[in-house]
């Protein structure tokens, strides 16, 4: 198993979305756009509550923590990305969220 950066693993994420995008051309003749990555992306994340929902044993479903594992990690990649093509640094969004979030937390 890789233990890598952030920094890595948002650079192997926008890497891998390239190669996605050359299969669109290939196959639908031009790339996704963000909106059409951003609705992958919900539809992804709608997967995350179904396999949570399955390893809680409260929807009949096998292999939920493998599938939950993926998922989860897709969902992080599709954040990457959307982040990089709407020129948001997903890791000073992450830093902002974070200090105004604890900022206002009790405690």
């Amino acid at each position: 198993m890789k233990n890598d950066s952030f920094e890595t693993i948002i650079a192997r994420s926008l890497e891998l979305r390239e190669k996605y995008h050359s299969l669109e051309v290939t196959n639908h003749g031009s790339e996704w756009s963000v909106e059409e990555d951003a609705l992958a992306f919900l539809t992804d994340a709608a997967l995350v509550g179904r396999n949570v929902m399955s390893q809680q044993n409260r929807w009949p479903k096998n292999n939920s923590q493998k599938e939950l594992e993926h998922k989860l990690g897709e969902n992080v990649w599709w954040l990457i990305v959307i982040a990089e093509r709407s020129g948001i640094d997903i890791k000073q969004a992450v830093d902002n969220f974070l200090d105004k979030t604890e900022a206002i937390m009790p405690g």
